[in-house]
């Protein structure tokens, strides 16, 4: 049985997947240049493991995971580099309450540990289920939720800071 090339694979893989992996890079990171840079990434990383996903069940939760944790990355590297500059006194600055709040989401959970960031994403802004998460991190259930209120706590609590 002829089996398929690593590059017709990867091909496919890339052609399935790739705007749901830049939609999720994007809903994290809020910059579409840095959605493409985890659109690479993550593409980059599939070929690297020869364009072919070993013992995946289900890729498109494979790389909505895998954007949001090198959406996570991106934004460890901006806390790191402290590129987003408030301007508060600028008379539009309410106009832009909503992005500045969603840009101090973003600083809060590139403070988070990635699984827990990952995990926070996957179920607020990808929208997966309490039982996806549960297998797609091998938990219980239970243990989601449990972690997932902590996660929200301390994110309100970097928020509020």
């Amino acid at each position: 049985m002829p089996s398929t090339p690593p590059v017709a694979g990867f091909a496919e893989l890339y052609e399935r997947h790739y705007e749901a992996v830049f939609r999720a890079a994007l809903r994290v990171t809020g910059n579409p240049a840095d959605a493409e840079d985890v659109l690479q990434t993550v593409f980059l990383r599939a070929m690297a493991q020869g364009g072919v996903l070993q013992d995946v069940a289900l890729p498109a939760a494979y790389f909505r995971r895998a954007a949001v944790n090198a959406a996570v990355d991106v934004l460890r590297r901006r806390q790191l580099r402290a590129e987003s500059v408030y301007d508060t006194e600028a008379p539009h600055a309410a106009v832009q309450a909503p992005v500045l709040l969603k840009e101090r989401l973003r600083r809060a959970l590139g403070i988070l540990d990635r699984d827990d960031a990952s995990l926070f994403l996957l179920r607020h802004v990808e929208g997966l289920a309490i039982e996806e998460l549960a297998a797609m991190f091998q938990l219980e259930k239970n243990n989601v939720s449990v972690r997932l209120h902590r996660i929200r706590l301390r994110l309100q609590a970097e928020m509020d800071r």
